[in-house]
């Protein structure tokens, strides 16, 4: 059926995309991702929504997409679409802090 994107997630995977594509995927892309990285990170957090930004994240930082990232201006269309599905999943977990944390790093990089 469909590739197991959660088997794929690693936090220093995360973060080498993140670095190597981060200014390419845009804003946007990087701070739903950062959202939910500091959602996973937080002890707080439940399993069950651990396991939907696992799915999200492993699909944002696997090579293999339905449009790949190489390609401009759309390559990250379906990330963003994951991420943000994750996000409305997950929003009850989302705290003011995880939000704080990642515009932050945001900030840093744009």
């Amino acid at each position: 059926m469909g590739a197991d994107y959660s088997m794929s997630y690693n936090a220093s995977s995360f973060w080498e995309k993140i670095v190597n594509f981060g200014k390419k995927a845009g804003k946007e892309v990087v701070e739903k991702a950062l959202v939910l990285y500091y959602v996973l990170q937080d002890p707080a957090t439940p399993m069950w929504a651990k396991t939907v930004i696992v799915g999200a994240l492993g699909y944002f930082i696997s090579p293999i997409d339905a449009i790949p990232d190489i390609i401009p201006v759309v390559g990250f269309t379906d990330d963003v679409a994951v991420l943000a599905g994750a996000l409305v999943t997950v929003a009850t977990c989302i705290s003011p802090e995880h939000r704080r944390q990642a515009a932050s790093k945001v900030a840093e990089w744009f």
